[in-house]
């Protein structure tokens, strides 16, 4: 089978397109026919040696934790999956050499699960580190639910910062999906009507006016949770909007240090609660995963321009070149065409 591998760190020159065994699952394993590869900034970070990386030297190993596609074999022990079921995958590369791009991967069940038949499987490459971040970002609030589902989160407002990005889409559609009223912020105009897309409530351009003063119109009492991908450049507004016993949920870094001025935030009583998926847990993840699955039914997470996450696509043996687009902060959501599918020249089944 085709795979992208690399056995050392660094750009994505080390990347290299190869011809690799088929992998047989083991006890509680599954072997998955990937479809479509979802690349994340993750993937690239870790390819280069980052913080997420994890590999003895040498070691091949294939790159991209999320992606769709086919159950093709199974494990002993195994329960709840057959050969030919839909799914999607999440935390495919985490401390195993098994990512998404190539055509066949073995991963442990409980990063395998179904996808609905209301899902396409470029909907189900998107999923995974995006739309499970944003789970956990909006359910850590002390005064918030643990789980999303329609009307778990009425009566609440979300800001969402960086509404154009694709864990900004995601929490805009769950937070939406879940009866939040949602604001977001953004740099420009195109990502402004991406954000609408996406269905927030509020677009604020934070280039165009006062953020703050624009968000305090909206909600007079501040807002009750953050979403936040900028902590170190948003700090400031973020103290300025939040509400008695917000919560501020960060799951991304600029790279700078975090300062805070304590006193408005001890007469808030604000929360910062930090949220990194690998080592969130995995009731958590199982979660997450759960609440992902009926948001899919009730087709509350379609992806494309007309959804406000735009597709950028490439072949398999272009990978090096999907990465360099992520890293150069392509706008919406870079995926991996792997292999045929049974479905039709197109890549869904139940399209959005």
């Amino acid at each position: 089978m085709k795979a992208v591998i690399h056995t050392r760190y660094g750009d994505s020159t080390v990347l290299e397109y190869v011809d690799v065994e088929v992998p047989a699952p083991g006890a509680g394993e599954v072997r998955v026919k990937i479809v479509v590869s979802g690349v994340n900034p993750t993937d690239w970070k870790g390819r280069a040696g980052g913080p997420s990386s994890t590999s003895t030297p040498g070691e091949a190993r294939v790159p991209n934790q999320d992606g769709s596609g086919i159950v093709d074999s199974i494990g002993p022990g195994v329960e709840g999956l057959t050969v030919g079921d839909r799914v999607w995958v999440h935390l495919a590369a985490h401390e195993r050499p098994t990512g998404t791009a190539q055509e066949y991967t073995v991963l442990p069940q409980e990063r395998v699960v179904h996808l609905p038949d209301t899902a396409s499987f470029d909907v189900g490459a998107a999923l995974g580190v995006p739309a499970m971040t944003a789970h956990r970002a909006l359910t850590v609030s002390d005064s918030g639910p643990a789980r999303l589902g329609p009307g778990t989160l009425q009566g609440r407002t979300i800001l969402v910062t960086g509404g154009a990005g694709a864990v900004g889409h995601a929490a805009i559609q769950l937070a939406r999906w879940s009866g939040a009223e949602v604001i977001t912020t953004v740099s420009s105009r195109r990502k402004a009507a991406l954000a609408s897309a996406a269905g927030a409530d509020h677009v604020i351009n934070y280039r165009e006016g006062a953020a703050a003063a624009e968000i305090r119109k909206i909600a007079a009492n501040g807002v009750d949770q953050i979403v936040e991908v900028a902590p170190s450049a948003n700090a400031a507004l973020d103290s300025q909007v939040l509400a008695n016993h917000g919560t501020v949920a960060v799951y991304a870094t600029e790279g700078q240090p975090l300062n805070l001025d304590v006193w408005p935030h001890l007469a808030t009583n604000t929360r910062y609660q930090f949220v990194l998926l690998y080592t969130v847990g995995n009731t958590a993840l199982r979660a997450a995963a759960d609440d992902i699955v009926n948001a899919l039914k009730d087709r509350a997470l379609p992806v494309g321009e007309e959804a406000g996450l735009p597709l950028t696509r490439f072949e398999l043996d272009r990978t090096s070149d999907a990465h360099d687009a992520v890293q150069a902060n392509a706008i919406g959501k870079v995926l991996i065409d792997v292999s045929s599918h049974p479905f039709g020249a197109d890549t869904t089944a139940g399209a959005e």
